[in-house]
């Protein structure tokens, strides 16, 4: 559908409204969702804008203030939508532009802002400029567009470096030319499905700053940047060498990863946001190596927002979380940033199951592990990073406490890691198995024609409709925490907090009149009662001026 065939856009005034103050991110609870897994409007099995939109009540109702999309533009969903064939169209299987533009209306109608997904690395490579890039030949204009080299050996039958996708196996793919012989490699540093862009080349700026205006016409609250740190590439693209892939997401210096480079790129985005009214906002997924390299990403005339990945890779080890914790607000403090905190996503093993196995075995875990230690830990995961200073990103579902399907059946994996092998299994299908909404049904409330990847046999007690009304539920837990985030001004924004005693093992910090303990140990502890008990995650005990708090819980209190 053509941008003629569009309403007008939504109006700037009604958008600027929607936050009650400016700078509304930096405290802001904003809520992730995985389009083709939350809520199937049309029973083809597959979630859809439409879905997601008729859903928007319950999102207001469970306190968040915003709405982070992941991509649903055409694409021929090689990477569930990482793939983009076209960054101005939704794909069929989601809706069209208008029932996009609905849905950003209805949200604001709401109180809720809307977050798009934008994925600048690489585009599919059924993108009109790839096609033509393969067709047109060597020397082809749009090959410089890309990352396409001549290849070593002597017929050229070698990649041109040694770098690994992260998908596993190499990072260039050898193409056959319209002559039908063997041509140049390209390089895409995820599926071959997906070429990275060269952002040396000016036309590739000019058509995303175009593609930001695009949206942010249509009345978007800002932008979640896919692989942010990715863009710019070490020039002469120097061979790795000896390294570990298990670092290849960023958790080392890489020459394809957090280059400086890269922040040229969003100093000249800042300016096309700053030209828009609203406050809006970008999100950086930017795996770096360190919380202080992240930063970088965030300073004033950049963007606004980067996830904490130190912060989800740590284990439940109070020790462990303190140095995050200290290292994330020492690090966003010169720069005037937000922390962003986060615990779980569309890429990583959800926290109820992380938690749930042994430390040390990082954000791909393949077991279920102790199902309840996993909830108990997660729901006290949540209040600690709930209390901290900043912004906090969900994740759909955690707020239902859901595991990570770990026993899906091979033929039904999609995961592009699980086909490309080294030592990768397609994990990340286990945690974006679609959300239950009631007790019944073909698939529990997600839509009336089951769902694209099967859902656990007690996903209905799970449910939505089965936690609502239910103190002890994990859904009540979450409701509650954001209301009471909401009603209480030392929650929220800000960049400190006071560290106070605690037992070893335990986190207790003040701000303001709230304070914050969480016991990480595996028996119970016994700390001073500073006031009155606002919220715990797990029952506690409260005898004269002490509370004894069980093994993994997390409390908060109200000293006014």
């Amino acid at each position: 559908m053509s941008q003629q065939h569009l309403a007008a856009p939504a109006d700037e005034t009604a958008v600027a409204t929607v936050a009650q103050h400016r700078d509304w991110w930096r405290g802001a609870v904003i809520y992730q969702v995985y389009p083709r897994s939350f809520a199937d409007s049309n029973g083809d099995g597959m979630g859809d804008l439409e879905g997601v939109r008729a859903r928007l009540p319950y999102l207001r109702d469970l306190g968040v203030d915003a709405v982070w999309l992941s991509p649903f533009y055409a694409s021929p969903q090689a990477d569930a939508g990482y793939d983009v064939a076209d960054y101005r169209a939704v794909d069929p299987m989601f809706g069209n532009l208008l029932d996009a533009d609905a849905l950003i209306r209805d949200a604001h109608g709401l109180g809720l802002r809307i977050i798009v997904d934008l994925v600048p690395n690489h585009s599919s490579d059924q993108h009109e400029w790839f096609k033509r890039a393969l067709a047109e030949g060597p020397g082809s204009p749009l090959r410089e567009r890309y990352h396409f080299r001549p290849g070593k050996g002597k017929n050229g039958e070698l990649p041109p470096n040694d770098w690994e996708s992260i998908f596993g196996g190499p990072a260039w793919t050898r193409v056959t030319e319209p002559d039908g012989t063997p041509g140049e490699w390209y390089l895409h540093l995820f599926a071959p499905e997906q070429p990275d862009f060269n952002w040396e080349h000016p036309a590739v700026g000019d058509e995303f700053r175009s593609i930001l205006r695009f949206w942010l016409d249509m009345g978007v609250d800002g932008f979640r940047i896919d692989v942010a740190h990715g863009l710019v590439k070490a020039e002469g693209l120097p061979d790795l060498g000896d390294h570990d892939q298990l670092k290849l997401l960023g958790n080392d210096v890489m020459p394809f990863f957090d280059q400086d480079g890269v922040h040229e790129v969003y100093r000249q985005w800042r300016t096309v946001l700053d030209e828009y009214a609203g406050d809006r906002i970008f999100v950086a997924e930017a795996w770096t190596p360190t919380v202080e390299r992240t930063a970088h990403y965030v300073r004033p005339d950049e963007l606004h927002q980067a996830f904490n990945f130190q912060y989800l890779s740590t284990d439940w080890d109070a020790d462990e979380l303190r140095v995050v914790i200290d290292r994330t607000l020492d690090a966003m403090r010169p720069v005037g940033a937000p922390a962003t905190w986060v615990l779980s996503n569309h890429d990583v093993t959800r926290h109820a199951t992380r938690f749930a196995n042994p430390p040390g075995l990082g954000t791909q875990i393949r077991t279920e592990g102790d199902r309840a230690l996993g909830l108990r830990r997660a729901r006290a995961a949540t209040l600690l990073m709930l209390a901290l200073p900043g912004s906090a990103y969900l994740y759909q579902g955690e707020e239902l406490g859901l595991p990570d399907v770990v026993d899906l059946p091979d033929e039904v994996r999609q995961d592009p890691a699980y086909f490309r092998g080294a030592g990768q299994d397609g994990f990340r299908d286990g945690c974006r198995v679609p959300i239950p909404w009631t007790r019944t049904g073909s698939s529990y409330g997600f839509g009336t024609g089951g769902s694209w990847l099967p859902q656990p046999a007690n996903w209905g007690e799970l449910s939505v409709e089965a936690q609502t009304g239910d103190p002890h539920s994990t859904l009540e837990l979450y409701r509650a925490a954001l209301a009471a985030r909401r009603e209480h001004p030392s929650l929220g924004a800000g960049e400190s907090l006071e560290w106070l005693p605690a037992p070893d093992g335990v986190l207790s910090f003040r701000r303001g009149e709230f304070v914050c303990v969480a016991n990480t140990t595996t028996t119970p502890v016994t700390v001073p009662s500073p006031g009155r008990v606002l919220l715990t995650s797990g029952e506690v005990t409260t005898t004269g001026t002490e509370t004894t708090l069980p093994a993994d819980t997390t409390v908060w209190w109200t000293t006014a």
